[in-house]
């Protein structure tokens, strides 16, 4: 293994990288409210909302990725429907993931004991300050793990838009491996996907540690 070659393929891999990195930020910034309302509106007592969310949740959950990813880059046009590149692969993790953080946040809702609520009504504390003081922090602490899980499987799912054509690390990796016809370009690709999702794992066990008072 050539630490001359290793040099000269980095820069290609970490560019790569930013794209991959880029697609995770910016799913996790959109999908995590997202998710949150769609969780609200699966509680929803009005039975249209509901109707809608649930089907909504199980088109997204019931499909796969990479499928959602075709269809909104190559199916949408066809209605005359266009999204560039990077943002079509955005809106179809968004979508998908939201739809998986729903079911884990609406979990952790209905965790919480009704109790509390009515605790909260005595001390005379309003809406706001009982899901911020009182439910968010529990429900955050009960779905860390779980969303902990999604997180990692993200840094994955990223790779998928290679499939429409976006520059990110696998594709940057691929690239190089079919030009030079070695390996070690995949090797590396593995390493730096390895590094960040040990740096998630890191992340993620330090707010588990964060919200461990609330047992």
């Amino acid at each position: 293994m050539s630490l001359k070659y290793i040099g000269e393929i980095l820069p290609a891999l970490f560019n790569g990288a930013t794209m991959t990195l880029s697609i995770f930020f910016w799913t996790i910034i959109l999908a995590t409210p997202f998710g949150i309302l769609v969780s609200l509106g699966e509680m929803s007592k009005i039975k249209p909302i509901k109707w809608l969310v649930n089907f909504y949740v199980w088109i997204m959950r019931g499909t796969p990725l990479l499928l959602q990813l075709i269809f909104v880059f190559y199916g949408l046009p066809i209605i005359h429907i266009v999204f560039p590149r990077y943002q079509a692969a955005l809106l179809a993790f968004v979508l998908n993931y939201a739809a998986y953080f729903a079911e884990i946040f609406r979990g952790g809702f209905q965790s919480i004991d009704k109790g509390q609520f009515e605790a909260a009504k005595v001390l005379r504390l309003n809406r706001w300050q009982t899901m911020t003081k009182i439910v968010i922090p529990q429900v955050i602490k009960i779905v860390l793990p779980s969303i902990g899980n999604e997180v990692i499987n993200l840094v994955k799912d990223s790779s998928l838009v290679y499939v429409i054509g976006l520059g990110d690390l696998l594709r940057a990796g691929n690239v190089a491996m079919a030009r030079d016809v070695t390996l070690i370009p995949l090797v590396l690709v593995g390493v730096i996907y390895l590094l960040l999702i040990s740096i998630c794992a890191f992340v993620l066990k330090k707010l588990e540690k964060h919200f461990s008072y609330y047992r």
